[in-house]
């Protein structure tokens, strides 16, 4: 193993790409603001004949996302394509009509259910959970829903979890978000469905659509994925088997203050399976 730099550019690793897969949350804006250096860098490789699909673990379907996207001033023409977690969430519903549903999430992503026959009941009543977050993010954490969770566990309630995330980054803080829930059911002998990254349909999800895009499918070695989380995007692009662009702006800041490179042994701890570069933050 060699050791690990930086890069300052986009364009010094993109030579041989014709689909990049970026995260949103973290690479493209922190929840409160959008990077405009990203957005001008990933622009720049469309602007080249390059296809960029945003793969997300946003527990709302694409439209909601992008609407989102545009509040926060991220041009349309960063990217060509939209798929979420969200959307696959609501394909697992769409299968399983008359199941009665216990929603753990906020209000905000309601849109999840949009379009959809859905029956929303309280816990005791329900056939499954779908968990789109916590109730209140901003001051609790997964383990104020232990409790429940041991109940549902005893009912063998399977939860689908629409986010896989644990954290994100809102503004300059660290929320938990519905992965954080989820691996705590995991933990106490749950059933969890898990749609998004790391896991791979989202990554077929998004191949496909690039593939839409380009008129022609994409060998996989022409793909890069952009993340900045090693738990979903890192851990996703490597079981997919695509090289991983790994910014280091966001969840995992503290990790990489004050580093410009790293040692076989600091990249073994830190990622496991390496990624194709680092980078501070997305710019072309």
């Amino acid at each position: 193993m060699t050791t690990l730099r930086f890069v300052e550019h986009l364009h010094e690793v993109v030579g041989e790409v014709d689909v990049v897969l970026s995260d949103i949350w973290g690479v493209v804006h922190n929840g409160l603001e959008s990077f405009p250096d990203a957005c001008a860098a990933l622009h720049a490789f469309r602007e080249r004949g390059g296809t960029v699909i945003l793969i997300t673990n946003a527990p709302r379907p694409a439209d909601s996302v992008q609407r989102q996207l545009r509040k926060l001033h991220v041009p349309d023409g960063t990217y060509d394509a939209i798929v979420s977690s969200g959307d696959l969430t609501r394909h697992f519903v769409a299968e399983h009509p008359g199941q009665k549903i216990f929603w753990l999430g906020p209000e905000r992503d309601g849109s999840i259910y949009r379009g959809l026959d859905t029956k929303l009941v309280p816990i005791e009543q329900a056939d499954y959970i779908v968990c789109t977050g916590l109730f209140d993010d901003e001051t609790e954490s997964a383990e104020d829903y232990r409790a429940m969770l041991l109940a549902a566990r005893e009912r063998r309630l399977p939860l689908v979890c629409a986010n896989p995330d644990i954290v994100v980054e809102r503004g300059d803080r660290l929320i938990y978000c519905a992965g954080a829930v989820a691996e705590l059911y995991r933990e106490l002998g749950g059933e969890v469905v898990f749609y998004g990254k790391p896991h791979r349909p989202i990554y077929e999800r998004a191949v496909a659509l690039a593939t839409e895009q380009r008129g022609r499918p994409t060998p996989l070695k022409r793909v890069l994925a952009i993340g900045d989380s090693v738990r979903t995007d890192l851990a996703g692009a490597h079981g997919f088997g695509i090289d991983c662009l790994f910014v280091t702006r966001g969840i995992h800041a503290g990790d990489f203050e004050g580093i410009d490179q790293l040692d076989p042994a600091s990249v073994k701890e830190l990622f496991g399976h390496p990624p194709l570069a680092l980078m501070r933050e997305l710019r072309w």
